[in-house]
């Protein structure tokens, strides 16, 4: 009986959780953040099973109230969205797991319900089959994640004001392409997208609507150029919200400008006339070479992390571009390993603000730090080991089937790029380490106040290292059970 409605249980979860926070917070305020890590547990649960049906069963669809589409709203769980599902819910549950556990401050209840409700908002755009009703979950989510990213002082509230005026205009682009394409064809539902686009073909109302729709989903994903907003916006945000949106907040509208190309404006329908695919493989590359060279002379350590994010988020660009099976894998490979790399560093950099009381600045850096912190400064090595994309880290193997689907088209260039952006990677991060394990404590920073310590303070950490460790001895079995199947999905291969 479960089975039939878990499409729509994770957002439900989410949702209700919500709710409940302002009674939860009357009572106790730590129960709030209790509340949500028992949310997180519970969706991420769910997403496991959603995974597993899909993959034994195939692809199913959910109609709530029981309103077939396209008239009705429609909830689709296919190899592709029970894997981003299972990726954006097991990071939200170490990080949800932090903010329970591993803080001294406890969050409160109107904090914790824009988690929920952000959350809840990302469960529902990988899980929608109606774009207008991804839209209305892409919103959801967006003013939830400007609450959290600008609740810690005026420099935050600044970033994330400006962050609100560009992704309202990213959405705007986005709900403009959904007015021509509904006047063109009369339907928003995607299947039934995709069978008028395939009965009439692609016209010029068409055309117009899928370059509104890539151009709104490539500001929210902070694709070069249209990154501006990123930089600011992590390095000032309250540790923990950045630790939560950073790692998944962009990777929700990669899998929406994926669901953009391969089911409503697939290649055979014409969908990609217009030269998207060298866009993405040229803007890919680009970034992934300025984002690397923009982080080696940040002073603060979240913003040399956000500026990593630019170039990581390239390579994804890059992997889609391809329009290959392994450059497909790359990039679905690197949107998971990319999410528990930067959660662990973030993590990182949030264990370090709050025992300080101030923002990480890699000069700061010494030998002490390690000391004081080491199995954080350890988690750290790890995740800044497969950032660079040394084996068997997790982060080797994504960028190896990008390398890989870069020799199948002869760009050389791409695999050029990539092995470039690993060294400029071993800059900034072996900078790090250096000074984390062999600067002496002569240059010690201002006093640091003093801080209790937290039992839990590092579990999530530890256990995103081992998984980038897993991940990469595994990363054979994880393709060929859960990526296989969604490149078979959609047709390239």
């Amino acid at each position: 009986m479960i089975g039939e409605h878990l499409p729509i249980l994770v957002i439900l979860t989410y949702c209700f959780a919500a709710l409940l926070m302002p009674a939860a917070g009357a009572i106790h305020r730590r129960i709030p953040s209790l509340l949500a890590l028992a949310a997180g547990v519970g969706a991420f649960g769910l997403s496991v099973l959603t995974l597993l049906r899909t993959l034994r069963q195939g692809a199913f669809q959910y109609s709530v109230g029981a309103w077939p589409a396209p008239i009705g709203i429609e909830l689709v769980a296919d190899p592709l969205s029970s894997f981003f599902l299972l990726a954006v819910n097991l990071v939200a549950l170490l990080v949800l797991f932090q903010m329970a556990f591993g803080t001294a401050e406890r969050p409160t209840a109107a904090y914790c319900s824009c988690a929920m409700l952000m959350l809840g908002g990302f469960g529902g755009i990988i899980g929608t089959g109606d774009l207008f009703n991804l839209f209305v979950f892409l919103e959801l989510s967006a003013l939830a994640g400007y609450a959290l990213l600008g609740c810690k002082d005026g420099r935050s509230a600044h970033a994330a004001f400006r962050y609100l005026l560009l992704g309202t205009l990213g959405a705007s682009f986005y709900l403009l392409g959904l007015g021509f394409l509904y006047a063109e064809t009369g339907s928003l539902n995607m299947g039934d997208l995709r069978m008028i686009l395939e009965t009439s073909g692609m016209d010029t109302a068409s055309r117009i609507a899928l370059v509104l729709m890539v151009t709104g989903m490539a500001l929210k994903m902070a694709l070069f150029p249209l990154h501006q907003w990123l930089p600011d916006t992590y390095t000032y945000a309250p540790p923990l919200s950045t630790a939560l949106v950073a790692p998944i907040g962009t990777k929700v509208a990669v899998y929406v400008l994926i669901r953009i190309f391969h089911d409503v404006f697939p290649a055979d329908l014409g969908g990609w006339d217009f030269p998207f695919s060298q866009l993405l493989v040229g803007a890919g590359m680009i970034a992934i070479i300025w984002g690397s060279v923009m982080a080696i002379p940040q002073g603060n350590l979240k913003r040399m992390l956000a500026y990593s994010s630019v170039a990581q988020i390239g390579y994804i660009a890059l992997g889609i571009g391809l329009a290959t099976p392994y450059g497909f894998i790359g990039a679905v490979l690197h949107v998971f390993n990319h999410a528990l790399m930067k959660a662990c560093l973030f993590l990182f950099s949030a264990r370090l603000e709050e025992a300080r009381g101030a923002a990480p600045r890699i000069e700061e850096l010494n030998r002490k730090t390690s000391r004081e912190f080491p199995l954080a400064s350890a988690c750290f090595t790890v995740a800044a080991i497969s950032m660079i994309g040394l084996p068997p880290m997790a982060g080797f193997f994504s960028k190896w089937y990008l390398i890989l689907g870069c020799l199948g088209v002869d760009l050389w260039i791409g695999v050029g790029v990539i092995l470039a952006s690993s060294l400029l990677n071993a800059a900034y991060f072996f900078r790090i380490l250096e000074r984390l394990y062999l600067k002496e404590d002569a240059e010690e920073a201002p006093a640091a106040r003093p801080h209790p310590r937290i039992r839990g303070a590092n579990l999530a950490m530890l256990l995103l290292g081992l998984l980038l460790v897993g991940a990469g001895l595994f990363n054979v079995g994880i393709v060929e059970a859960f990526l296989r199947p969604i490149v078979t999905e959609i047709g390239l291969g």
